[in-house]
């Protein structure tokens, strides 16, 4: 079932190239688990039992190493929603079968309840560790690991927006990127100063690029950079821990906060739609209006 789904399903789904590896990695798993048994023999009692090894196993890095300690000891488990990505992954495959193919009446992961998860993580860098990850970053064998970061850290973008800029999307005297293909399907342009613009314009000085081009390539300009790899190690070399490129918007989200941002325009930078995805940086914002209204009030008392 599984290596069905993988050679005939999993082509004309059109992913981004890391869920598909995430999905392959995670029916990999499935398969050497439960692939010498029957569908039928495959109860949610089963699945559950897998479910617990899962909480239970150590977590991997990108290259599908344990995450270990100088000891050798394994330094944290696969996370709850990993392991509620890994029932995600099977789900969909049963669903196929059961829709699709008609080889099974139900789909039995449906009936296992998935591992509680934390709500709201927010993770952003401390001012040491920010210093660290960019040394880090700048040291690195891709040259573009370093303006990705920063870029991420400046606007506060997502990874894909950011792997998928092509020269035409970057006006650099506007100071502005356009983003066309954001994760709420519209356009918004992104502030291009400071560092950014400068590593962004020294890219552009380097060759002649096509508009159509993109910014951040591969080894033969088909398709964006993979970073992973790269990224992890500047994390490594950092020190730096729980940390995801994701957590970069974080930290720019909070940095726009403690510079004295309202949430509406952190929503704006961000491009939120609405302030609920962006309260979670009130703290900060609140914390700004008092130091200045203290500051003020020791000036006129």
């Amino acid at each position: 079932m599984i290596d069905k789904y993988i050679t005939e399903v999993v082509p004309r789904r059109h992913i981004k190239i890391e869920a598909e590896r995430a999905i392959r990695c995670h029916l990999t798993w499935w398969r050497k688990e439960y692939g010498q048994y029957l569908l039928v023999d495959i109860t949610p009692k089963e699945i559950g039992q897998a479910r617990d090894e899962l909480l239970r196993s150590p977590a991997l890095d990108s290259r599908g190493n344990v995450i270990a300690a100088a000891n050798g000891v394994a330094k944290r488990f696969k996370s709850n929603s990993t392991v509620t990505r890994y029932l995600a992954s099977l789900s969909v495959v049963y669903t196929v079968a059961v829709n699709e193919w008609g080889w099974l009446e139900h789909n039995p992961v449906r009936k296992v309840e998935r591992p509680a998860e934390k709500k709201g993580r927010v993770r952003f860098l401390s001012d040491n560790e920010r210093l660290a990850l960019l040394e880090a970053c700048q040291k690195s064998t891709n040259k573009f690991l370093y303006p990705v970061v920063v870029l991420a850290l400046s606007t506060g973008a997502r990874k894909n927006e950011i792997m998928k800029l092509r020269w035409r999307q970057v006006d650099l005297q506007r100071n502005v990127i356009r983003l066309e293909d954001t994760k709420n399907k519209e356009r918004r342009a992104l502030p291009l100063v400071g560092l950014a613009h400068q590593l962004i314009g020294e890219l552009m000085d380097e060759g002649q690029q096509r508009d159509g081009d993109l910014v951040f390539p591969n080894a033969d300009g088909s398709k964006p950079a993979f970073l992973r790899f790269e990224w992890d190690k500047a994390l490594q070399a950092a020190g730096i821990e729980d940390f995801r490129f994701h957590d970069l918007r974080h930290s720019a989200a909070s940095y726009l906060a403690m510079n004295g941002a309202t949430l509406a325009e952190i929503a704006e930078v961000l491009g939120h739609k609405t302030l609920q995805m962006v309260k979670r940086y009130a703290h900060m914002s609140e914390q700004h209006t008092i130091s200045v209204v203290e500051r003020m009030n020791k000036k006129i008392f």
